[in-house]
């Protein structure tokens, strides 16, 4: 299955939006391979500068494998929406990447999640705070950012000096570092946490290939920090995506005479949620349960049925074991939808009998 996703993704010109119409229009990629490029045309779901690529679907799919068996040979993993490691998050949003490139901790990306972003240029205060507020958020998340000069490499650098988990989301191919001054910073990166890219390898850092990661770093966070932004940043674009998938825009009020804090003025004037300390976010998000990322793991766990449960809650824990397992695993073994399943798993967890692990685990609560 994963050739096939791979082959589409390499086709120029396609894009996760056509991707995904062409396989709800045929039923899966392979169904996509299989069907007539007249019919394909005739229905507009591929652009005529990508047709020339469905003449010659073997050599496309040929090329995927060989795609497929390098990356497997430099250990980068290749996820696809249906693998569990896939960032579930990311898999809500509206088109997401049909493959993504993955070199590191997987873990990292079952996590939670915050982004924080920011101008190239930041000034010494907006450094001092990143380093501050990541110091605070790095503890119970995993810090997602660009791996961009300025306010992204600084909340890497950051995490990474504390011990934390961070994820760099790429504008090139997994084999590649851009700006070339933070490889450094992504051989770091790969060692506590994972470089991600959407990008076929050997896509080099093209202007345009930018906003396409913006949405990835908020599609993979369940909010995102803005902490210096000119009014023309890139941490807009960011910014922008994660409203339109609802996650919640944190911002960091800046010096009223600062160009910095033009964009982040205008985010708050918006609706964005000022702070001025991880303890704001954290209380924001209070409904999400951040268990530290960076404590012991616990050793006793309660394996008794809990009293008077009701019906629909006791299912669920009789699910749920020892071992953390993912809410589509829960959710399958349940069979119940996803909304459904995370409604009662919260508020088992407010009773104190199920504990969430890194955001997309579950499993049995401390005796």
């Amino acid at each position: 299955m994963h050739k096939y996703w791979i082959a589409l993704n390499n086709i120029p010109g396609l894009g996760p939006t056509r991707i995904k119409r062409l396989v709800d229009a045929f039923g899966s990629p392979k169904g996509a391979f299989e069907a007539p490029l007249a019919l394909m045309l005739e229905k507009k779901l591929v652009p005529p500068a990508s047709a020339d690529a469905f003449r010659d679907t073997g050599r496309l799919i040929a090329e995927a494998e060989a795609q497929l068996e390098r990356c497997r040979a430099v250990d980068v993993s290749v996820l696809i929406q249906a693998d569990s490691d896939y960032p579930m998050y990311l898999r809500e949003i509206f088109a997401p990447p049909p493959v993504l490139y993955v070199r590191g901790d997987l873990s990292a990306l079952s996590g939670h999640a915050l982004a924080v972003v920011g101008t190239r240029k930041p000034t010494r205060y907006g450094l001092n705070c990143t380093r501050a507020l990541t110091a605070e958020l790095c503890k119970s998340a995993v810090i997602v950012s660009g791996l961009a000069l300025g306010v992204d490499a600084a909340a890497h650098e950051r995490c990474l000096e504390l011990g934390g988990k961070t994820v760099a989301v790429l504008g090139c191919g997994i084999d590649r570092v851009y700006p070339p001054e933070n490889k450094g910073i992504a051989k770091r990166v790969c060692e506590q946490g994972a470089l991600v890219s959407e990008f076929p390898p050997g896509t080099i850092p093209e202007s345009y290939n930018f906003p396409r990661r913006n949405r990835v770093i908020s599609g993979i966070a369940c909010g995102v920090i803005v902490v210096e932004a000119g009014e023309r940043s890139g941490a807009l674009i960011t910014a922008a995506y994660a409203l339109e998938q609802n996650r919640v825009v944190f911002a960091v009020p800046g010096p009223i005479d600062s160009p910095m804090s033009a964009g982040t003025f205008k985010l708050i004037k918006d609706g964005a949620v000022p702070i001025r300390s991880a303890a704001d976010v954290f209380e924001h998000i209070s409904a999400v349960s951040f268990t530290p990322l960076l404590a012991a793991p616990p050793q006793n766990i309660k394996s008794e049925p809990p009293p008077t449960l009701p019906e629909n809650e006791l299912a669920v824990w009789d699910t749920l074991s020892n071992e953390p397992q993912r809410v589509d695993t829960i959710s399958e073994a349940c069979g119940m939808d996803i909304p459904m399943l995370l409604a009662i798993l919260l508020n088992l967890e407010l009773k104190g009998f199920v504990t969430q692990i890194g955001g997309q685990q579950f499993r049995r609560a401390l005796c």
